[in-house]
């Protein structure tokens, strides 16, 4: 699919200063913030990187891509883990940043829908439905400086995913720039639409591959009145699993968050952050942050949590709890989940990740994979952590004590493949949330069938014949 890819003439880049002006077509030393990935682990080249400030202005740039047979890497906030936002070393493609794509276009608070462009900043889109008294609920560490366009290319998870969806379930409707620079707008804020294919759900998840997101209308729910949080301790994942069951038998809907940590996750935060709560005295081997929103008041939802919690306690399922009994305390509460990737970036290198399981398979998927890395890897130590309720782990593998970080990575595709060997012999996936980018194009080749990766092929060949759209990421 890259055979066509041209080096970008000067007659090319002429025309796009001619269509977005000087000042937003980068090249040289300008292009530094758009080349490199988030983790700052790889460092790509571009011809130019180019900063179109409306969906015609793409569709332009686009055109001018098939034209003289430029590839094209679209890329919002540049948040991604997998390096599917970034060019790779050929310094042949563009970078198309979606950034100056940044309005919400429209609130329709009785349909409970929010258009937007791709470009808004996810944390800007939600205060924009709160300003409304509505709640849009994706909710991941990198909301202050990820899009919303780079959320459906990815088709994102984070904390909500158990009561909320994916960002798949929170958008009804896609304009989206076609390869060949044609706009389709399918920006309907329809929840019933059985009129044929379903062409958005062809795009999210696809990581710009197949063309560029540059709109979506959104799903708004209901602002909550209250979301309370409590922290338990729990003697194993087994155990983790019987409190979902317990959770969602006696609060139903209300439960919004279920995120699993291991004892070395909080040891690693309060070894980096010391200022934030440590809510019990001795270490446990589990826990688990949940949360819980009422549409009704705080007080309601304390009462639902401390009996579900109490309930918890007398049946052995759990060893101890902390609940908490403000909003201010919840926060203080989340902030030990949301710290764990800054205390792993703080302490050094690790092998990632991303991973999801069939719910009732994840405590017999850690029993059995974590001997597995122990008995290779003497003395590697396990961040496993992750959003229990929807499946999705983040379990990571930390290098030994006093062994250097660059020595145990160099270990990558052998523990790589002890980790989604193991995943895939329990019925699970190696990418629950980030997407497959470069980072996992292989390992994509060794668990997915013909079948698949064939049908995926006509795909990309049948929307983007010339290969422009993010050559070299997922196939």
């Amino acid at each position: 699919m890259t055979a066509t890819i041209a080096a970008a003439p000067p007659e090319f880049l002429a025309r796009c200063r001619a269509l977005l002006g000087e000042a937003h077509v980068l090249t040289a030393a300008d292009m530094a913030p758009f080349l490199t990935d988030w983790r700052g682990r790889f460092t790509g080249k571009a011809a130019a990187v180019m900063r179109p400030a409306t969906v015609r202005q793409v569709a332009d740039v686009v055109r001018a891509c098939a034209q003289w047979r430029v590839a094209i890497v679209p890329q919002g906030g540049n948040t991604g883990l997998v390096l599917g936002s970034v060019p790779d070393a050929g310094g042949r493609a563009i970078v198309l940043s979606l950034a100056r794509l940044n309005a919400v276009r429209a609130v329709d608070a009785v349909n409970r829908t929010m258009t937007v462009d791709a470009g808004c900043i996810l944390q800007h889109v939600q205060e924009a439905a709160a300003a409304q008294d509505c709640l849009f609920p994706l909710s991941l560490a990198a909301e202050g400086s990820c899009t919303i366009g780079g959320n459906l290319a990815t088709n994102a998870g984070g904390t909500a995913v158990l009561r909320y969806g994916n960002t798949r379930e929170l958008c009804l409707g896609l304009e989206v720039v076609t390869p060949q620079g044609d706009i389709w707008s399918g920006l309907r804020g329809l929840r019933k639409d059985n009129t044929g294919y379903d062409l958005r759900d062809l795009f999210i998840g696809a990581e710009g591959t197949l063309g560029i997101i540059t709109g979506a209308v959104l799903k708004l729910y209901p602002q909550p009145k209250a979301s309370i949080a409590a922290l338990a301790a729990l003697p194993s994942p087994t155990h983790a699993l019987r409190l979902l069951n317990l959770m969602q038998d006696r609060c139903g809907s209300s439960l919004t968050g279920f995120e699993l940590m291991s004892r070395y996750c909080l040891e690693l935060v309060a070894q980096h952050f010391p200022q934030l709560p440590k809510p019990f005295t001795a270490p446990h081997p589990q826990y688990v942050l949940l949360e819980l929103s009422s549409s009704e008041s705080e007080r309601h939802a304390v009462d639902l949590l401390e009996n579900a919690i109490g309930a918890a306690l007398e049946q052995g399922v759990i060893d101890d709890a902390v609940v908490a009994t403000s909003v201010a305390q919840s926060r203080g509460l989340w902030q030990l989940r949301e710290h764990i990737p800054l205390a792993q970036a703080a302490d050094g290198k690790n092998i990632k990740h991303d991973i999801s399981l069939p719910v009732s398979r994840i405590a017999d998927f850690i029993a059995a994979t974590d001997p597995l890395l122990a008995q290779a890897y003497p003395g590697c130590r396990l961040v496993c952590f992750g959003h229990l309720g929807d499946g999705n782990l983040h379990y990571n593998v930390a290098p030994p004590a006093g062994m250097a970080n660059d020595d145990f990575l160099a270990n990558q595709e052998a523990v790589n493949r002890v980790v989604h060997d193991s995943v895939n012999a329990f019925g699970g996936s190696i990418s629950a949330e980030h997407g497959i980018g470069v980072l996992k194009r292989e390992e994509l080749t060794r668990y997915k069938s013909a079948v698949e990766l064939n049908m995926m092929r006509a795909i990309k060949a049948a929307l983007d014949p010339l290969g422009i759209m993010n050559p070299g990421k997922i196939l």
